[in-house]
């Protein structure tokens, strides 16, 4: 390239570039923030990701390479950033129909439970875990069966919970997001309501997030945890249940006002408060699926 010219932003051979220089230890940092801002651009990117030589093994050595600045919490901001950066590749990889099932397969999700169990509220840790919700975020988008079954398997659902209850707004949207996604699934209504204690905790989480100050929660949350509900009310276990620990402010009217311009939130609501008070169960029970130490 001659001196002053100015790249293509658009340019396949610059993104080409760009992964090569992942190789390089003196190149790696520029390419991972470049890569970053143009992976919008270019719709192949995950499929360049996953196969060129030594890449994904190059991105999930910067993510093992913070694990002792978890516990005790040292994490830098600037680490931090450039660990977000692979995730947000790893997130193009986990959104591409040709790479999300060789991504599970690689068990590559399982790199991001130590940022999920972290509780540090500093913003470096909470970039961090909201980064990687947002790479389980894109593999539940799919309503892939296999995807379900991997993070019920390898136990995501108490990682959701502990960011539905520690994290910002947004990284409670997203983890109820992808909490909504598991209960929609048979698979994973049935893994939920297996028994009281598993059923409990994630009404607890829920539950904490409806009874906290009504300004603290978004429409788009609030939708997320009905749905929750209204899907859990489905399974004759989670109906009973749900009589009488379903939250008071979810019957009171006390999201009137949130929901007044949401049409189909009301009517989520309204479908919930029907099915709870209604006295019609749901569904036949299903068989518990997974490993099933948790709860």
């Amino acid at each position: 390239m001659l001196t002053g010219e100015v790249p293509n932003p658009r340019d396949p051979e610059l993104v080409e570039r760009l992964v090569l220089d992942l190789l390089d230890p003196e190149l790696k940092g520029h390419a991972l923030s470049e890569l970053r801002k143009k992976r919008e651009m270019f719709q192949d990117l995950a499929l360049l990701l996953w196969n060129s030589f030594g890449t994904i093994a190059s991105l999930l050595q910067e993510i093992v390479v913070v694990y002792p600045a978890l516990s005790p919490p040292t994490l830098s901001l600037p680490a931090s950033n450039r660990v977000c950066n692979v995730l947000a590749l790893l997130q193009c990889v986990a959104s591409h129909p040709e790479t999300r099932s060789h991504f599970i397969e690689a068990r590559i999700p399982l790199y991001m439970c130590a940022f999920l169990e972290t509780d540090s509220k500093t913003k470096q840790f909470e970039y961090l875990r909201l980064t990687s919700l947002g790479v389980i975020g894109a593999l539940v988008k799919a309503d892939d069966p296999k995807v379900i079954n991997f993070l019920l398997e390898n136990e995501f659902v108490p990682l959701c919970l502990h960011n539905m209850t520690i994290g910002s707004e947004l990284s409670k949207t997203v983890a109820t997001f992808i909490t909504e996604k598991i209960v929609v699934d048979d698979a994973g209504l049935s893994y939920i309501c297996a028994n009281a204690d598993r059923f409990y905790t994630v009404g607890a989480a829920l539950a904490t997030m409806v009874t906290s100050p009504v300004d603290q929660l978004s429409k788009r949350l609030l939708k997320h945890i009905i749905h929750c509900y209204l899907r859990m009310a489905d399974n004759p276990r989670g109906f009973a249940a749900l009589q009488t620990c379903l939250p008071a402010k979810l019957k009171d009217g006390t999201f009137n006002s949130c929901l007044k311009d949401d049409p189909s939130g009301r009517h989520l609501l309204q479908q919930l408060l029907v099915k709870v008070t209604s006295g019609r169960k749901g569904g036949p029970a299903h068989n518990s699926v997974g490993r099933m130490s948790w709860g």
